[in-house]
């Protein structure tokens, strides 16, 4: 593996943003933005054709690794937060319904509840002790009205990655999208919107894609259809006053993040290159590694951190340590012993409000990434260790 040189950090936030990216990342993003760094389709000379060609042959890339069938439904944004507001906002209005869970992340939940407030009728489904959601009770909520299935496949806080196929199969019976919100598992897992049943599949390039934060996206099914909900720019028949109805331009506004395109194109290049199942496997033995060290240390809990069977996950892990709040660990494991993570709600309320930690400000998370090794596993359980001993001092 093309590894990045070491850093005397140990950087175990990559539930967050993946860190540090390949260099081959680096390397073409800077070389891409020196030669290309011009605003793409927009005017007939080289540079501005060729910085277009690379957006396109991005919107190929992730098309095709994303399971999708036609590179130009799949439509660049900045993030999964705005790929989840377009989707989201484009098919519910006031009288539709609904169903999510409790385990999503503010960038769905945030909407939902704000259509909640206008009027649409949204159900939220709980998951169980295991921290995954049971299929059957999803469908069971779906009705005549319901116009949107909106899930997080892999938990931001506790790693559980839901069965999806099931609850996208029923949806598909019934004509109603399933909008599948892919932040923790695009790079991580292998992703099929045919067979996982998704209406629109929304991803983040700055987590294991390996790109730059600031980039991201979403693929519409050719089945589904968005409500615009923006208008602006596209560069293309600028005299027509309204925005243009086609793909990609129909859910993309003003001139693209090209560099993060870039950065994302080669993260995408990087991560086949690697093999999505063999980065998955490296990080999940290390995962296991940590899972075990913490839960051998008296006083730490950990959270619906056992693997079912049959059943897949991805590398966070989230715990507590007893006597002590999660952002004073956090700051701990920082200042003491050189340790990234990341504590609190994680933007993730439902979660912590099912686990009870929303009472205790939140949860210490570990992200396993790419770049990881034993030796920063290691170090971590013994600076929980170290931290856990404390907290055991102050509650004696």
């Amino acid at each position: 593996m093309n590894q990045p040189a070491e850093a005397s950090l140990i950087y175990l936030d990559n539930g967050a943003t993946s860190f540090p990216k390949p260099e081959a990342v680096y390397a073409y993003m800077d070389a891409f933005y020196r030669r290309y760094g011009v605003n793409p389709g927009r005017s007939g000379y080289d540079l501005c054709i060729e910085a277009g060609d690379v957006v396109e042959a991005t919107r190929r890339l992730l098309c095709g690794f994303l399971g999708g069938t036609d590179p130009n439904r799949l439509v660049f944004g900045y993030n999964a937060t705005d790929a989840l507001n377009l989707a989201i906002f484009g098919l519910l209005r006031p009288g539709d319904h609904a169903v999510t869970t409790h385990l999503e992340h503010n960038s769905s939940l945030r909407p939902l509840w704000k259509l909640q407030q206008e009027g649409v009728d949204v159900d939220w489904v709980d998951f169980d002790g295991s921290g995954y959601v049971d299929p059957d009770e999803v469908i069971a909520r779906m009705n005549p009205r319901t116009r949107a299935v909106v899930i997080n496949h892999g938990s931001n806080v506790i790693g559980t990655v839901q069965p999806v196929a099931p609850i996208g199969r029923a949806c598909r019976e019934r004509g109603i999208p399933l909008v599948l919100d892919v932040s923790q598992t695009a790079g991580m897992l292998p992703l099929d919107m045919e067979a996982l049943g998704a209406g629109v599949i929304c991803f983040t390039g700055h987590k294991s894609l390996m790109g730059p934060m600031g980039i991201g996206g979403m693929y519409v099914h050719p089945d589904v259809e968005l409500r615009q909900v923006r208008a602006g720019g596209t560069g293309v028949r600028s005299a027509q006053r309204s925005h243009l109805e086609e793909y990609p331009y129909r859910m993309e506004y003003g001139t693209p993040n090209l560099p993060g395109i870039a950065g994302l194109n080669a993260g995408v290049k990087w991560v086949r290159e690697q093999g999505v199942a063999a980065l998955h496997g490296r990080e999940m033995d290390l995962w296991r590694r940590l899972r075990d060290g913490l839960a051998a240390i008296d006083g730490v809990t950990l959270y619906c951190a056992d693997e079912v069977l049959d059943r897949e996950r991805i590398s966070v892990l989230s715990f507590n340590v007893a006597g002590l709040v999660a952002g004073d660990v956090g700051t701990m494991l920082d200042v003491d012993h050189g340790i990234a993570c990341r504590t609190g709600l994680h933007c993730a309320p439902m979660v912590h409000e099912h686990l009870g930690t929303d009472r205790m400000h939140g949860s210490v998370r570990f992200g396993v990434g790419p770049f990881n090794t034993p030796a920063h596993v290691e170090a971590a359980v013994r600076a929980v260790a170290d931290i856990a001993e404390l907290g055991r001092s102050r509650e004696g």
